[in-house]
């Protein structure tokens, strides 16, 4: 789990650095989209985690 976490996380900083040097409004949609969507799993997974037991954060 810890894994996809740390997936997650870059990816979502990776795209972070793509939507900074876009330019469009459909391709500034599609990243903040895709962004919104990779926060979503984040969120869940560490919801997840924390119920297990695991670390916070």
């Amino acid at each position: 789990m810890d894994e996809r976490i740390a997936l997650l996380r870059r990816t979502i900083s990776d795209l972070m650095e793509q939507a900074t040097a876009a330019s469009g409004a459909a391709t500034e949609e599609s990243l903040a989209a895709r962004l919104d969507d990779l926060q979503q799993r984040l969120n869940t997974l560490l919801k997840e985690r924390e119920s297990l037991g695991g670390k916070a954060g």
